[in-house]
This record gives C-alpha cells, sequence and structure tokens, in this order.
C-alpha cells in the first residue's frame, strides 16, 4: 500500500468517524422540540426596525447637562407589528453619554409597549449590529483565505469545527447532567485533534501536537482542581451562574463549570503553541539531520522560550483589556487591591489566568521533547512510517 493510498484512507475513516461522532448529536439539535425562549439583554417586546425620516433634531437640556436629541419616524420589520409605523424619540428622556446620531435607512432595536388605551407606543432601545458584524465575519475569511491560503481555509474548517463541538457537544452534554469539567476536556480534546489534522494534515509534526495537547490539557485540569479548591472558589463570581442554576434547578455542578471554562479558555492559546513547537522542531532536524535529541531540544526549546513569553504577555493583556473598566472603577474608587484580589469575580479570573498560563508553560518542554524524539528515532521506524506519514508536510 502506497503512503498516497493510506492517506485517503485515514482521512475516509476520520471522516466517518467525525460524521458517526457528530451526526446524532446535530439530528438530536436541530430536532428537539422548539424551547420557550428566553430575551438576554432585551425584552420579549424588543423588535427590529428601520428609520423612514427625521422628523426633528435639535439640543435638549436635562438638568444641567445640554445633548442633542432626535424625533424620527420609523418602520417595524419584524413581530406581529411588523410595518407599522412609529414615532419615537431619541436623547429627550434621559441624559445619554452614547449619544451616535440616527440617519435615515439605519437598522435599530425598539421595544414595543402597549397603552391602557390599546394603542402601541415604540421607543428606542438599541443600534442594530448584525450585519456589521456579518460584514466583519466575512472579511476575517476573506483575509485568511488571501494570506494563509489553502490553509487559511482549513483554519476556518477548524474554526467551524471548534463552534460546533462546543454548541453540540460540550454545552448539550452538560445540560444533560454531564460532568462539565470532563465534558470539556474531551470535547477539547476531540475538537483540537481533528481541527489540526485538518489544517495541517496526517504527519508526525502533527501527531507530536496532539499528543502534546492532550498531556496539557490532563495537567491543566489537574493545575485548576487543584487550585480551584485552595482558593475555595465556588463558581458563582460571574452573576449569570445564579441564573444558570435557577434555570438547571440547581443541578449543576458550578465549581466544575468554571473549571471547564479555564480549560476551554486555555485551549483557544494552546492548539498555536503545540503546533508552532513541533513545527520548529522538525524544520531544525531537516536543515541539520545529524544532531542528537539534547542539541535538538536545546535549539527548539530556546525559541519555545520566546514564544512563550509573548504568548503569557499577551494572555495577560488580553484580560488586562477586558478588565479595563473595573481596574478603572478600582483606581477612581481608591480600592485597596489587597481586599479587592479576595472578591471572588476577582479572584477567578486570576486563577484563570495564571493557571492557564501555567498550562501553556508546560505545553513547550512536553511538545518539544516528544517531537525531538519523534524525529531522531524516525529513521527506526521502518515500514510504519508509510502509516504514521512524513516528518513534516
Amino acid at each position: 500500500m502506497t503512503r498516497k493510498t493510506f492517506l485517503w484512507i485515514v482521512r475516509g475513516v476520520a471522516l466517518a468517524i467525525l460524521i458517526a461522532v457528530l451526526a446524532p448529536r446535530v439530528i438530536d439539535f436541530f430536532t428537539q422540540p422548539a424551547k420557550e425562549q428566553t430575551m438576554i439583554g432585551y425584552s420579549a417586546d424588543t423588535v427590529t426596525a428601520t428609520v423612514d425620516s427625521i422628523i426633528e433634531e435639535g439640543i435638549i437640556t436635562l438638568g444641567d447637562v445640554d445633548q442633542p436629541y432626535q424625533i424620527v419616524a420609523i418602520t417595524v420589520t419584524d413581530g406581529a407589528n411588523a410595518g407599522n409605523r412609529f414615532a419615537i424619540d431619541y436623547g429627550t428622556r434621559q441624559i445619554r453619554t452614547d449619544m451616535i446620531p440616527l440617519g435615515v435607512g439605519d437598522k435599530i432595536m425598539v421595544t414595543l409597549s402597549r397603552l391602557p388605551d390599546g394603542s402601541v407606543s415604540a421607543h428606542f432601545t438599541d443600534f442594530y449590529r448584525g450585519r456589521s458584524l456579518l460584514f466583519l465575519f466575512f472579511t476575517f475569511i476573506a483575509f485568511s483565505i488571501l494570506v494563509s491560503g489553502w490553509k487559511g481555509v482549513r483554519s476556518i474548517i477548524g474554526i467551524g469545527l471548534s463552534l460546533v463541538v462546543i454548541v453540540i457537544i460540550i454545552l448539550p452534554g452538560i445540560q444533560q447532567g454531564q460532568d462539565p469539567l470532563l465534558t470539556s476536556i474531551l470535547g477539547s480534546f476531540f475538537f483540537v485533534s481533528y481541527s489540526l489534522y485538518i489544517i495541517y494534515g496526517w504527519n508526525m509534526k502533527t501527531h507530536a501536537a496532539v499528543i502534546g495537547s492532550l498531556l496539557v490539557l490532563v495537567i491543566t485540569g489537574l493545575l485548576a482542581y487543584f487550585f480551584v479548591n485552595q482558593t475555595r472558589l465556588t463558581g458563582y463570581g460571574d452573576e449569570n451562574m445564579f441564573y444558570i442554576s435557577q434555570m438547571t434547578q440547581n443541578t449543576l455542578n458550578v465549581r466544575h463549570l468554571l473549571l471547564a471554562g479555564i480549560m476551554i479558555g486555555t485551549l483557544g492559546v494552546l492548539d498555536d503553541l503545540v503546533i508552532s513547537q513541533s513545527s520548529a522542531v522538525f524544520e531544525l532536524y531537516r536543515n541539520n539531520p545529524g544532531q542528537d535529541f539534547r542539541k535538538l531540544y536545546r535549539s527548539a526549546m530556546n525559541i519555545g522560550q520566546d514564544h512563550i513569553a509573548a504568548t503569557v504577555n499577551t494572555l495577560v493583556l488580553a484580560y488586562a483589556g477586558a478588565a479595563l473598566p473595573m481596574l478603572l472603577l478600582f483606581s477612581v474608587g481608591g480600592v485597596d487591591y489587597g481586599m479587592a484580589i479576595n472578591l471572588e469575580f476577582i479572584a477567578e479570573e486570576v486563577v484563570r489566568t495564571l493557571v492557564g498560563s501555567l498550562g501553556l508553560f508546560a505545553s513547550v518542554p512536553i511538545t518539544t521533547a516528544l517531537a525531538a524524539m519523534i524525529a531522531v528515532k524516525y529513521r527506526d521506524f521502518g515500514k510504519f512510517k508509510t502509516y504514521l506519514g512524513a516528518l513534516n508536510e
């Protein structure tokens, strides 16, 4: 059997496994009885509308603040009142620090209210962002393909697979009472394995990255479990967890859900580190096939140390950027940081960041050692080379 034939067989088997695992979940997802929708952030009477014309605009004084206002004519575009026209005021009832003027043709969100006399009124709720987000998404796809070519296409498929795994495997599994931590570890490894093989192919570089990912996921899970218990975190640092607990009638293991969140958050950077480090090892070996394990490991670790330092710095800054409003609030309010760090919602973020970083630290030496060992021993694999793939394709 030639290598090309074997690779086609591997792809077929992998596709069959993927279909076998996902098909029942997909069928259940789309055939399950419709649930009563719960509005998050908006009321059930919030609908989309289009601005037809500007009736009036100017400056209004609210308290000690002068701000612009508008009265606009709109047409509701969905719901029971689709096609009905209303006049709404924007900026006349409350002080708005986010006063962005409306224009003709803008799509917005409005909330409809039924008055005691039976008539319906509408008021501005929010801007509609769907079209802009969709445009951004397609721009992302275009640039990904333009810059990365065929690998960009495969990376987009990997992103789609990750969303499928989270929405159709991990979330339903947790809702059905399965342990969130175990479900997330298995789902995460499933995602990492398939996404790496889809993007980088069946070769030794990918094998080393996948095995390294599995080991690091286990290590990160154990570290997360240990430090969540050490810091006595309950999982209720996020106020949304109270809401989720009520909806699931307190059957959900909230602490394990926190652990699952740490795992998935780490996964977002982990696949980049393991494949980059594995690729570096095999590239170094290809340029100098005579080097032994120790020399190859040291050379690759020099690259890995720089990579991990930059990645962890990026991770910390990403968390700090997301928490910037809260940090500013603490700074303005003169909060004692020694006391503030004890708050559970802050302690959760500290544990999330540091445990995730520890997992990333572990990924570099583990993947480097695996890849270096495979590289120097590859010549001894004999006939198994046909089935394991090339060193680096």
